[in-house]
């Protein structure tokens, strides 16, 4: 079983000069193995290409991608076309459970949403004829999801979904966030989610103003105040605080209780603490995906980590995500880069106290606190975009600054733009170091309006490495990541910094990325909107205590080192905070 995948977005043949067609070996012989379409695009039929790779080898754009599959995949749930995405296996909703699926950005997850929502009829790979319902049931009957999809099928589902970037919320909506959550009370819950998501002071504000945080629970609270059979949400957590994460993970659990949820989710510890079965999503991104059978959440969460799936026999990525089971060591002799004094910022409803401190050389620096308590002012203090009231910088540095919400106000190229902030875009150092790691080649000659939010954030990492600096910070660069991407940004992060002997300083609300990443963390803490007071740095040990502490929260580590959220007032929970251990305690009993 063989499939070929065209990119059409990338596919530009009247600048490439149709390599895939001249050096195609079965062109040669005569057959029309691949053509262009009517839109002057590459067309590869699957049925006579024989696998060479020389068209993907020789794509300029890598437009195209051939993948052998194992015979077990040989009918998909559905395909966008010919020479389109394919998406294997669906994930099962059950009543009174969380279901969660884990996979990379692109692998068919929110295909398969559309499939169970009723919004797409799936047409199980068979692109010659309408897609009808009456065969998908025969194909799932005595399954699971038979009497599911049969719900589906007649219409009688109403689904309520949250949305993976809820940036595009002010463009299609204007008016106040009460006015916009006041129609979705249909459970006549809103008031407690409003209280609960700490929404009361942002109700009567303009929703074009709104934080992505703020953005992201009025877009959570709109989803669960419906009065549905099936909620699904995509990604909860981007620019939210741990304190956030689980106070929105709480209102999801209680609602489980009472209909199916499934939650797309790359922050592991909060997927580990909502959920109840898991299903891998693996494949080819923007190729092929294949959604497995559900499994234990913590098993599945260590297989995906472990990028081996031994039900399945497959193994989908090279390298194993590994955690220390023990605090990070302080740490080399390294000299001082930059020295901040105390300083204060004040506004008219908020004041930040800086303590002072020293960033080294070559090391990567994590800064951890909730949201509304100065980090990015911090950050802006140092970039020299903001002016403290009082202190005083002496920088003599160069510093580079990747701003926490990035938006794309041009129509420029991702080539173009990148161009313009690094003088060696075309050496072999930039390619291998920044442009493969990040999967940015194929959307070079993408214009950056017409990113993902996913895309946008890793081209913004890119151009802040890639201007000279000898400080780089980077105000979460994780949102709307997934797991692979995350870990590969950690990677990219620590080399950077030990290449250069820069310094890397990583604004963060992802526990893991935290953990992996840095040596020393910054810790904020104070009063949210009020005043805020930027402390340390600390060692790692000490710093995710304190911080820890301060949110009353308890993380222990299983046997292959991974954090995972304790329970509030569980065992393991009062235990931990009676020794002061938020955070590095092992459970050896896993």
């Amino acid at each position: 079983m063989r499939i070929a995948v065209v990119h059409r977005e990338r596919c530009h043949s009247r600048k490439c000069g149709t390599e895939c067609i001249i050096y195609c070996p079965r062109v040669r012989t005569g057959d029309e193995t691949v053509t262009l379409g009517e839109d002057r695009r590459a067309v590869v039929s699957e049925e006579l290409c024989v696998g060479c790779g020389i068209c993907v080898k020789k794509c300029p754009f890598e437009a195209i991608d051939i993948v052998s599959l194992p015979e077990e995949l040989e009918h998909p749930i559905h395909r966008y076309g010919r020479n389109g995405f394919a998406l294997y296996g669906l994930p099962v909703p059950v009543e009174g459970k969380v279901t969660g699926i884990l996979g990379a950005n692109g692998i068919g997850k929110s295909t398969a949403v559309k499939i169970l929502s009723g919004q797409l009829t799936p047409n199980l790979g068979d692109q010659d004829r309408e897609a009808a319902w009456d065969a998908v049931l025969r194909r799932y009957a005595g399954t699971e999801l038979f009497t599911y999809l049969q719900t589906v099928s007649t219409k009688r589902i109403k689904v309520a979904i949250k949305p993976q970037y809820i940036d595009y919320i002010p463009k299609v909506f204007s008016g106040t966030p009460a006015e916009l959550l006041k129609p979705t009370d249909e459970r006549n819950i809103l008031s407690d989610y409003i209280e609960a998501l700490d929404l009361g002071p942002v109700l009567d504000h303009d929703i074009g103003t709104l934080s992505g945080g703020e953005l992201q629970r009025v877009a959570i609270a709109a989803c669960l105040a419906r009065a549905a059979d099936f909620y699904f949400l995509d990604e909860i957590t981007p620019f939210l605080d741990i304190h956030q994460r689980m106070a929105a993970g709480r209102l999801i659990r209680d609602l489980a209780l009472e209909r199916p949820i499934v939650i797309v989710e790359h922050d592991l510890a909060i997927l580990d603490m909502l959920a109840d079965t898991l299903h891998i999503a693996y494949g080819q991104p923007a190729v092929y995906g294949v959604i497995t059978q559900p499994k234990g959440v913590r098993i599945g969460i260590n297989q995906y980590l472990e990028g081996y799936l031994p039900e399945e026999n497959v193994r989908f990525r090279e390298h194993q995500v590994t955690f220390e089971k023990r605090a990070h060591s302080e740490g080399t002799e390294r000299r001082t880069l930059l020295t901040f004094p105390a300083m204060v910022r004040k506004y008219e409803r908020f004041r930040l106290e800086v303590g002072g401190g020293e960033i080294r050389a070559g090391e990567v620096l994590g800064v951890v606190g909730a949201n509304g308590i100065g980090k990015t002012t911090f950050a802006r203090l140092l970039a020299g975009e903001e002016k403290p009231d009082e202190g005083e910088i002496d920088r003599g540095i160069r510093i580079s600054y990747k701003p926490q919400y990035v938006k794309a106000g041009t129509s420029d190229t991702v080539e173009f733009y990148l161009r313009s902030c690094a003088s060696g875009f075309d050496s072999a150092i930039f390619q291998h170091e920044i442009v493969e790691p990040l999967s940015l080649r194929p959307i070079l000659q993408s214009p950056l309006d017409t990113l993902s939010g996913g895309e946008l954030q890793r081209v913004a990492i890119a151009a802040c490495l890639a201007r000279d600096a000898d400080l780089y910070i980077l105000d979460e660069p994780s949102a709307h990541l997934d797991v692979e991407q995350r870990v590969k940004i950690t990677r990219m992060f620590r080399h950077h910094a030990d290449g250069r002997e820069a310094a890397i300083l990583v604004i963060d609300h992802d526990i893991y990325v935290i953990d992996m990443i840095s040596e020393r963390i910054l810790v904020c803490e104070g009063s949210p909107g009020i005043e805020g007071k930027v402390t340390g740095p600390f060692g790692m040990r000490e710093g995710m205590n304190r911080f820890l502490r301060d949110l009353g929260v308890t993380f222990r580590r299983d046997r292959s080192g991974r954090p995972r959220i304790n329970k509030p007032g569980s065992y393991l929970d009062r235990e931990q905070q009676s020794r002061g251990e938020y955070y590095y305690y092992t459970d050896s009993g896993e």
